[in-house]
């Protein structure tokens, strides 16, 4: 049996009347005079059944041309403005005063500086998506072969995972403490990650349309709050004497810049899952923009509310962030609507569903991306696991587990500044037109044979993870660099580190190759 282009061998091209005597299959591509199934033993017509009902069935595998549709392409935007328009970034505004002691020009300048970067990066790869067909973590097999994809779709199941699971912490703690004693916060986590696996188990085109419109109630409800905190009065000069200066305020500006420059590329690892059904000559500069912005305006909105928020000088205000940190803090804020203001804050708990649907859509995908025997899952069953993981991690973890994830995902992290750099230096300079690969054989994208061997790419990635760690500054541990400096670089030194590594590796292993 011979593997249809762009399928696994194990596929087979049906035409439709002879479906009718297939027992043990199911549908993963549909044409007007052909199917593409796969066996699946005495599942295979539940399946079947279950992917006619919408249940998207297509998984890590490409999407060819002559399948796309561009319904769906403002979601470049739409979508980032619904993931990022949410509860879960005013804690970071705030930490640019709480930890860092930054005033809020100083903050400021950091937010859109450091933004602006981490949104060009994942920008770009998002660009990828349509020019491929391929999700994310698949493209990366072009630059550091089968084995550096398995090794990338580990790293981006842990961090997607790790994220959700903050995410779902943070969401039932919020339900619960509306109304104390009312939803014990383990309910509330349930709530928060049922809701999000919902459209996940249905699909591609469920996320898009739930993420097309999420964004409107959440931005009133920012804009209640920017509005209510501007009633209690901003001071933005407020934190300018307790501020640090010189090398200090450098260290202070270094780290919290990071942490920001996090926030925006903690999404490129899944940047290109959400438009590689866009038609294949969609110009790479219009999806770069649209997921720039979408990314720079939510993020930048609703961070620097936490920043404002923290220069509210009345006592009762300063009181609730001591008392319940940023949580807290937003419900005083709310406290003058009443009831109304208990609403809001119900809407902002949930708005942290739109968040944590892409990384529970996309932990499936990575773990389809480990290989072929995980591929040939149905990609709802690794939706569904994913769910049931950080789903169980919140509820055992919700009264002492945030704290230690925290700074586990802070230094997990970075192998995002890396991972940008490799696929990026991939694409620029040995897969343009006129330079030595010509551009992506496409058809190749699951064959190791045809793929880059990968030793390039996982050295330089190794790299990264040293520059990573002598440039690391946390509790955990404070890298030679690090300490020197006296501020978190860890994520300058991983893309400076692989960036400086990969050229001349890959090179050389084009040249002994041949790929």
């Amino acid at each position: 049996m011979s593997a249809s282009p762009g399928h696994y061998p194990d596929d087979e091209e049906k035409s439709v009347a002879g479906l009718e005597d297939t027992k043990d299959v199911y549908v993963i591509e549909a044409a007007p005079d052909r199917v593409i199934v796969r066996r699946f033993g005495k599942l295979g017509p539940l399946l079947s059944r279950l992917f006619a009902s919408g249940v998207e069935a297509r998984g890590v595998e490409r999407m060819p041309e002559n399948q796309r549709e561009s319904k769906n392409a403002w979601n470049n935007i739409l979508m980032w403005w619904s993931v990022n328009t949410v509860f879960d970034m005013i804690p970071i505004g705030v930490l640019a005063q709480s930890t860092f002691t930054l005033s809020f020009g100083h903050a400021v300048a950091t937010i859109l500086c450091f933004g602006a970067l981490g949104a060009v990066a994942t920008a770009f790869v998002a660009t990828l998506g349509p020019i491929t067909g391929l999700r994310t973590m698949i493209i990366t097999r072009f630059s550091s072969g089968y084995l550096g994809c398995t090794i990338y779709s580990v790293l981006n199941i842990l961090t997607q995972l790790g994220f959700a699971t903050t995410t779902v912490i943070l969401g039932g703690q919020t339900l619960s403490n509306i109304i104390p004693g009312t939803l014990p916060s383990i309910v509330g986590i349930i709530i928060i990650g049922v809701c999000s696996l919902i459209p996940c188990i249905v699909g591609y085109n469920m996320v898009h349309v739930y993420e097309r419109y999420a964004w409107i109630i959440t931005l009133i409800s920012m804009l209640f709050l920017w509005g209510l905190g501007g009633k209690a009065g901003y001071d933005i000069n407020v934190q300018k004497p307790l501020g640090d200066t010189g090398h200090a305020l450098s260290a202070d500006i270094l780290s919290f810049g990071g942490i920001v420059f996090g926030l925006f590329t903690g999404w490129a690892p899944v940047a290109a899952d959400f438009n590689c059904r866009l038609p294949a000559d969609t110009p790479p500069m219009r999806v770069f923009l649209l997921t720039f912005f979408g990314l720079f305006i939510p993020i930048c909105f609703v961070v620097i509310l936490g920043t404002a928020l923290m220069t509210i000088t009345d006592p009762a205000y300063v009181a609730a962030f001591r008392g319940g940190s940023t949580g807290g803090l937003v419900a005083q804020v709310l406290s003058p609507l009443g009831h109304f203001g208990q609403f809001i804050l119900v809407l902002l708990a949930l708005s942290l569903i739109a968040n944590n649907i892409p990384n529970t859509y996309s932990a499936g995908l990575s773990m389809q991306a480990l290989g072929r025997p995980f591929a040939i899952i149905p990609r709802f069953f690794w939706v569904l696991l994913a769910f049931v993981v950080y789903t169980v991690a919140g509820i055992a973890g919700h009264e002492h587990f945030i704290t230690i994830l925290s700074n586990f995902l802070r230094i997990l992290s970075d192998w995002t500044a890396f991972f940008i750099v490799i696929v990026a230096e991939e694409h620029f300079i040995f897969r343009r037109k006129n330079g030595p690969l010509g551009g992506y054989n496409l058809d190749d994208y699951d064959t190791p044979s045809k793929l880059p061997v990968g030793v390039a790419g996982i050295l330089a990635g190794c790299f990264g993870v040293a520059g990573a760690v002598v440039g690391m500054s946390q509790a955990l541990y404070t890298g030679p660099l690090g300490e020197m400096v006296g501020a978190e670089i860890g994520f300058e030194l991983a893309a400076a580190f692989s960036a400086v590594t990969y050229l001349p590796l890959r090179a050389l292993e084009i040249r002994l190759t041949g790929r």
